[in-house]
């Protein structure tokens, strides 16, 4: 093979999203050459359509918020929330290193973040957790800084933000704009930031395609290179070690590409993937239903494995309830399962869980209550009036009408009474009325009696804070809604086992020389649960940096 290699890099990286622009980045500033592959002709991953927030405990930003984070903090909450699934090596590699990646990444490149205040731990009442939270957002990008060609090929995410670039901490007060004063300040901060970049002809970018146009930004001033349309069909193996790749380019021609000193597996989860889900996943179970980019069809997980690397939590994704509008794509309910006068329930019109609970959760709780006579998939969001003329409902403001499409369809059910309602959803009157009214009553009371809906910090982080419980309203205005909530995700969790230098392992836990993997390609080190906003991004680029730092110290330099 050694005489056939078409081109010859340091480090291969497959996968454009944050693992893989994180692991060439990283090799750069190790002046080990690097080269990323993407299957698609457009890169950015799943990273791009996300809200791009990190979760790394006790990092740079959170000291200078003054929280107070340190590594045993950290480590008593992952085993508070991940427990024993995970070594214990890789939680503690976890939090040893991500500190050193977003350090190093800061002041070394053009990838910046902020402190999101106050958007909980997802868990904050366990032992470790941070009611104010650890997680960092990327900050606002002008995307006129990239060369138009890389403009042209970034993955964008289609939010529906009408034009206005809006953070993740804006969000959470516009989301109360109708509300409270400070959702109409960020309203206007939201707004003059839009006329400001008309004046000065920028284009702000914010949460996960802010973070990859950083990425593509800073491999590019690196001197990284990037292929795009070159999809991975094969791992070149010798003598037990990975030392390259075959990839597809050109119109279909195959090319050998040489890896002196390591690949890097970053090229996602299997959501679009509807064999691999049905042999895995719960059932039921679509790609329709899932937020990850269209290309996470898991062609490295199955290359790994065909080289004799295990596998673990293949039955895990990274949930998301969601809905599907007719022809659109999912839409991932967050903040609006947090807001008030709203309930979800089965098909027999009873709540099973707390709304407001993080989003993994939820669709857990979605799959464990689904039953032939109370179906939960799909469950029905249902709110009444007043919620939908006071807060941010799949993306349309206060107000705003759901679209004629939607409601012609019977995709969105519209009714006067909550009876009448529940005949357009096929359930029996007697048993919705009694749902609601149940929970009205709690909503008065301020307690939410069965599922304690609005206990939790984390719950209280999009509700109303002009009410007693910011999560609890009565539903008692028509017309009423409901509309259909799925089990989506945001990626899958399942993947190749790695150790605590991202090395890629065999059943019998011995390493596959030259082949790492991070992301979603990997086995999370979040285990089955998921500890805070950006826990997927964050080990992703932790991963990737803790690879190629392993193959800079450990790659035989003679094989240049």
């Amino acid at each position: 093979m050694n005489d056939t290699w078409d081109h010859t890099y340091d480090v291969v990286v497959v996968g454009s999203g944050a693992a893989g622009m994180a692991a060439a980045i990283t090799a750069r500033l190790r002046g080990l050459t690097a080269l990323v592959v993407e299957k698609n002709d457009v890169y950015g991953g799943t990273t791009a359509l996300s809200g791009g927030a990190v979760w790394v405990p006790n990092n740079f930003h959170l000291d200078a918020a003054g929280l107070g984070d340190t590594p045993e903090k950290a480590r008593a909450y992952l085993d508070a929330t991940v427990g024993d699934r995970v070594r214990a090596d890789r939680k503690d590699a976890y939090i040893e290193h991500g500190p050193r990646m977003v350090r190093e990444f800061h002041d070394r490149t053009a990838v910046r973040f902020v402190y999101t205040p106050g958007y909980s731990d997802y868990y904050p009442e366990r032992l470790g957790g941070f009611p104010q939270g650890r997680s960092v957002e990327p900050r606002i990008f002008d995307f006129t800084e990239l060369p138009p060609e890389q403009r042209a090929t970034m993955h964008r995410a289609g939010l529906p933000t009408y034009g206005l670039t809006i953070t993740s901490k804006d969000f959470r007060h516009l989301n109360m704009v109708a509300r409270t004063w400070a959702g109409r300040r960020t309203s206007a901060r939201v707004g003059a930031r839009a006329v400001k970049a008309l004046l000065f002809r920028q284009k702000p970018l914010s949460l996960g395609e802010a973070l990859i146009a950083r990425m593509r930004h800073s491999l590019d001033v690196l001197g990284g290179e990037l292929w795009l349309s070159a999809p991975l069909t094969g791992l070149v193996e010798e003598n037990g070690r990975i030392v390259g790749v075959r990839v597809t380019r050109d119109g279909g021609r195959e090319l050998a590409v040489r890896a002196t000193g390591g690949v890097v597996l970053a090229s996602g989860g299997f959501s679009h993937n509807q064999r691999l889900r049905e042999k895995y996943l719960p059932a039921p179970t679509s790609t329709e239903w899932s937020s990850a980019a269209a290309g996470q069809t898991g062609d490295g997980l199955e290359l790994g494995a065909a080289v004799g690397a295990a596998v673990d939590l293949m039955d895990r994704v990274w949930g998301a309830p969601s809905v599907v509008p007719p022809g659109g794509k999912p839409f991932f309910l967050v903040a609006d399962r947090g807001v008030p006068g709203m309930v979800i329930v089965d098909s027999a019109g009873e709540r099973y869980a707390n709304e407001a609970a993080p989003y993994h959760e939820f669709v857990d709780a979605m799959y464990a209550s689904d039953r032939p006579e109370a179906s939960t998939v799909p469950s029905w969001m249902i709110l009444d009036a007043t919620s939908k003329s006071r807060y941010i409902v799949m993306g349309l403001f206060p107000g705003q009408a759901f679209p004629k499409p939607w409601l012609q369809s019977g995709f969105v059910k519209k009714a006067d009474t909550v009876e009448e309602l529940a005949h357009r959803m096929g359930v029996a009157p007697e048993r919705l009325r009694a749902t609601v009214d149940r929970f009205n009553g709690f909503a008065r009371a301020g307690r939410d009696e069965d599922f304690h809906r609005g206990d939790s910090v984390y719950d209280r982080y999009y509700g109303d804070p002009t009410l007693p419980n910011p999560n609890l309203a009565p539903l008692d205005k028509g017309p009423y809604y409901a509309i259909p909530v799925h089990p989506g995700d945001i990626g899958t969790k399942g993947g190749l086992v790695t150790d605590a230098t991202a090395r890629v392992l065999r059943e019998d836990g011995t390493a596959i020389d030259g082949l790492y993997a991070s992301g979603n390609v990997s086995s999370a080190v979040m285990g089955e649960t998921y500890p805070g906003p950006g826990a997927t991004i964050g080990p992703a680029m932790t991963f990737s940096w803790i690879a190629v730092n392993h193959i800079a110290r450990t790659w035989p330099r003679d094989t240049r």
